[in-house]
């Protein structure tokens, strides 16, 4: 199992079966209607919903699908108030976990994310004892066929990029959050189109996983966080066996 690395979540949007790819799109389409709902449904003007955007481009989500859910955001819920959270989690084999959500019922969404815990091995962390594994940065996410090496290090760099990667499946473009947008922009504006772009959260710490049963156990946690209809992202430390 190759995990959940930053090529495994662009591979994992595009590669999704029928079924799981409804499950994106469901997902999706209630974060765009809660952007919407919090900010507007104006992009410009919202980067919320900017960055919901910038998902549904990576998985593909038809254009009938976001306007239907910024209409439904724009709106509006009444007597419906959502709360993010963030929880921090210990997985199998000490892996750590940052649980991004955002709820509109904080006690019954606690109740059954405890119940996922405790049934696939994870328990709840020390406040802080998992943030501060975690750095809060941009990640731009290019394949190799859709830019040069060198053309997009020089363009990402100039634009005020704080990391320039490459490897086998392509590049990973690192920024300050304040700077993301700035870059990302540089960078689609001389046509070359990301693969995946967000502020997310990245180790500062990773945690080598030596099996393909290790990874199949944290694995099994993070598929099961990430199907309950509250969770937006799980960021995680694990570093994956190749294979």
């Amino acid at each position: 199992m190759a995990g959940h690395s930053k090529w495994a979540k662009v591979k994992h949007f595009k590669g999704a079966i029928d079924a799981k790819r409804a499950r994106i799109f469901a997902k999706l389409s209630r974060e765009l209607a809660i952007a919407a709902k919090l900010g507007g449904g104006d992009a410009d003007l919202n980067p919320r919903l900017r960055m919901v955007l910038l998902k549904c481009r990576a998985a593909s989500v038809p254009a009938d699908n976001i306007e239907r859910a910024i209409k439904k955001g724009v709106g509006g819920t009444e007597g419906v108030n959502f709360e993010d959270l963030t929880y921090e989690v210990y997985g199998p084999h000490g892996v750590a976990m940052l649980v991004e959500l955002t709820t509109d019922n904080r006690n019954r969404t606690a109740a059954e994310i405890r119940s996922l815990l405790t049934k696939h091995g994870g328990s709840i962390a020390s406040a802080g004892a998992v943030t501060r594994l975690f750095q809060r940065k941009g990640q731009i996410i290019v394949t190799r066929d859709a830019a040069g090496e060198d053309q997009l290090m020089e363009l990402a760099l100039e634009a005020g990029a704080e990391d320039f990667k490459a490897d086998a499946d392509g590049y990973e473009i690192i920024t300050e959050p304040g700077q993301f947008e700035a870059v990302h922009r540089q960078i689609e504006a001389k046509g070359i189109k990301a693969a995946g772009a967000e502020v997310t959260y990245l180790p500062a710490l990773t945690v080598s996983l030596a099996t393909s049963a290790d990874a199949e156990a944290v694995n099994r946690l993070i598929d099961a966080l990430e199907e309950h209809d509250d969770v937006k992202e799980v960021h995680t430390n694990a570093e994956f066996p190749e294979g």
